[in-house]
């Protein structure tokens, strides 16, 4: 085969489908198979970052003779440079179009950024962004990083991730956008738009591939474990986890991820109805479907519905896998062969697989120009005004959770004390994925962006801006690795402070490594806050963590608590600007914070589930008590909502509702607001759930102004699915609720 490459970065390629179906036809089964395997990118060489050398023999072996048509992730994994990710897979692309005659495509993990790439921008983690509530945000930051996504010469990302944090002992809480199915969906198609730009047939040599993940259900397992199983009801599974990769493929969404778990015992990738019936038949969608990291292989090794590999293999490719990421292993080219030789995985099965991978590799412009990302046509890579979308990013995610006698914000001159563990540390503020797999050596490639500590010493001074610890944890150890031998340190150092700001959490992990057994904040924080607390000198509690860690035995102790979740490379400065007045806190809790450890929940729950007590022999009550609510969050200023009409009071389901209500920024202060809609179903065939954000919308007011806020709200959204997988919408009335105001709706 012979390929013409373009000569210009930003080229488009056109092409049919006839264009894939005469390639396809060209392809021998073996081309075919090597398509349809992704291998890590250390199997094909030696050393870590950029010093990694490809091993040429190696390199030939997977791809001229085992025809691999993918490849992943960094080496080592740790983050390399621009130039370095240019040169390897410049050099991966001369052989594959050389050997094969089809572009190789290389997929990374940059989950907040180009976040294994040194320079580029780092954005705050998917939790912050849910927080926003602003899409437009998580748009620009989606263009910003397939941008540099692109510039490193790879043009597929193993993300958004739409899991639903259902579950807050679960180490991925923060990959994704909360609790929510809606703020789930529109955070993740908005990232989809700005990923991949706006023609997902032409995507062109600025914007990249996206890959929603990890479909489906992923974060409600039973034990709060990672890769562990979700039991849940189907009509939930449809209603909620469905939903935004549903939303996704509609917005363009090229690729899917699969979960790596099971769903009431059978495991996604075994699932011929999640991935086939539901995703590629039910939405009439041509996208492609890769397995997570070696999961095929746990079909037989963890969920033993496989006697081994090879019946791992046919299960898993005749469920609708696409593509096997295969990290270490040539194995699968072989056995895969032997399966379609044998009958039980069909030619058929074998040929809308790799129509699906050329697909996507045509739509990403490879066939003309399998590299991209050299010249001067990046030349806004880590740019100034990229680092200005990510510190808004973070400034409007921080949620401002208490401000008793408005302590917040700080008055000029005052002396602080910096104290916590991640008080002056880069690594907690990105959380995983930020570097390296773990973020674990974080501070060695964020030197030039500012701590905690050195964001307050700078806007403050340093003369007034005192450091110690007392916690402290392990460089580069483990995420849960602490020193706790300064506390007392601290506590003497208070003495001459006006305030404290404690800065406390959870260092990185992501994935198994950050499983644990107690959702408690660590024994050696609290007992911190708590000796900082008897000094009685005021304290700022900063929340820097992937997930809520308990802490109601510290709130009462504290005059503010800020939440800042993961807030990425900018965090600390945006921090900064917000205690100290020159920004103000805009975020919204993207989750329920459990106040207690046997008191989970979320913020839609079925009514029966939070009960006040009730009358007679039995006298139980079934209330929930959480921390925080989904949806709260303070600001310097205040809000207030009035004169919430509706077009249509009574409605049939085929009408389209138009909702509207006046919002006044009664305070002081500049103040961005984020208007959630709701309804709840007051009677229904089903328990029905306490309440649904229906909509939502970011407005900005200045002092005293107000404007009208309309949401267009389809009466189909009001239905529920059903026992029988069906949705319904009930004959009844609906309470539609934005912040102070509500007001009654009848479905004819």
């Amino acid at each position: 085969m012979t390929v013409v490459f373009a000569s210009f970065v930003g080229a488009k390629t056109t092409f049919t489908p006839q264009d894939v179906e005469r390639l396809l036809q060209r392809m021998t089964l073996e081309e075919k198979i090597g398509q349809m395997l992704q291998l890590n990118i250390d199997t094909l060489g030696e050393g870590v970052g950029d010093d990694f050398r490809l091993d040429e023999k190696r390199l030939y072996e997977a791809i001229a003779v085992y025809k691999v048509g993918s490849i992943l992730n960094t080496p080592g994994p740790v983050a390399m440079s621009t130039k370095h990710w240019q040169e390897i897979v410049s050099r991966i692309q001369e052989v594959s179009m050389k050997e094969i005659g089809i572009p190789c495509l290389y997929g990374l993990d940059m989950n907040h950024g180009a976040s294994y790439t040194q320079g580029a921008t780092f954005f705050p983690q998917n939790i912050n962004m849910g927080a926003t509530f602003n899409p437009a945000l998580t748009e620009e930051a989606g263009r910003i990083t397939g941008y540099e996504t692109r510039a490193s010469d790879c043009p597929w990302t193993f993300c958004p991730t739409v899991d639903l944090s259902r579950d807050p002992r679960w180490p991925r809480v923060w990959e994704n956008f909360g609790e929510d199915a809606l703020v789930n969906a529109v955070m993740g198609s908005a990232a989809v738009r700005g990923f991949q730009g706006n023609d997902r047939n032409h995507v062109d040599a600025f914007h990249i591939a996206a890959c929603g993940k990890h479909y489906l259900g992923y974060g409600s397992p039973r034990t709060g474990k990672d890769r562990t199983p979700v039991y849940m009801p189907e009509s939930e599974v449809r209603e909620k986890c469905f939903a935004p990769f549903k939303a996704m493929v509609e917005a363009g969404l090229l690729s899917v991820m699969v979960n790596s778990g099971s769903i009431n015992g059978q495991p996604v990738h075994a699932s011929h109805k999640y991935l086939t019936e539901w995703l590629k038949e039910g939405l009439n969608w041509d996208g492609m479907i890769v397995t997570d990291w070696a999961d095929i292989n746990n079909l037989y090794l963890r969920e033993h519905v496989a006697r081994d590999k090879k019946d791992a293999i046919r299960i898993a490719i005749n469920a609708g896998i696409d593509m096997s990421m295969e990290p270490y292993d040539l194995q699968f080219c072989t056995l895969l062969k032997e399966l379609v030789l044998e009958g039980k995985v069909s030619q058929s099965r074998i040929d809308d697989a790799v129509r699906r991978i050329l697909t996507l590799k045509f739509r990403l412009g490879l066939f003309d120009q399998p590299n991209t990302g050299k010249g001067k046509a990046y030349a806004d890579f880590g740019s100034e005004k990229f680092a200005k979308v990510a510190l808004q990013a973070a400034e409007e995610s921080m949620i401002l959770l208490k401000n008793e006698n408005n302590i917040l914000p700080l008055s000029s001159g005052v002396r602080l004390l910096v104290t916590g563990p991640n008080a002056n540390q880069m690594r907690c503020l990105n959380g995983g994925w930020s570097y390296t797999w773990q973020g674990n050596k974080t501070d060695r490639y964020a030197q030039q962006y500012n701590t905690i500590y050195e964001a307050l010493s700078n806007r403050f001074g340093s003369s007034n801006v005192m450091l110690e610890q007392g916690v402290t944890y392990v460089p580069e150890g483990a995420y849960d690795e602490e020193d706790a031998s300064r506390i007392e340190q601290a506590v003497r150092a208070a003495q001459d402070v006006d305030v404290i700001i404690a800065c406390v959490g959870e260092n990185s992990y992501t994935e198994t490594v950050g499983n644990l057994s107690d959702l408690a904040l660590s024994d050696n924080q609290r007992r911190l806050v708590k000796a900082l607390a008897k000094t009685g000198k005021p304290i700022i509690l900063v929340l820097n963590e992937g997930r809520p860690r308990l802490v109601n035995d510290l709130e009462p102790l504290c005059k503010a608590v800020v939440n800042i979740l993961l807030p990425g490379n900018y965090g600390a400065d945006a921090l900064v600007r917000l205690l100290a007045g020159d920004a103000n806190f805009s975020g919204r809790m993207p989750y329920t914070y459990p106040r207690n450890s046997a008191e989970l929940t979320t913020y839609d729950y079925r009514v029966s589930e939070h009960c006040d007590r009730m009358a007679g022999a039995y006298d139980y009550d079934a209330t929930v008590n959480v921390q925080w609510p989904f949806g709260f969050g303070l600001s310097y200023t205040t809000f207030a909502y009035n004169n919430l009409r509706v077009d249509k009071q009574r409605f049939t389901k085929d009408d389209v509702l138009t909702v509207s209500v006046d919002v006044t920024n009664t305070g002081h202060r500049v103040g961005k607001e984020s208007v959630l809609l709701y309804s709840s179903d007051l009677v229904a065939s089903l328990t029905p759930e306490n309440r649904r954000l229906r909509a939502f919308e970011k407005i900005s007011l200045q002092p005293q102004e107000t404007r009208t806020v309309t949401f267009r709200l389809p009466a189909q959204d009001l239905s529920f699915v059903g026992p029988d997988g069906q949705w319904l919408l009930e004959e009844g009335d609906f309470r539609l609720t934005i912040g102070s105001e509500s007001m009654l709706v009848t479905c004819e």
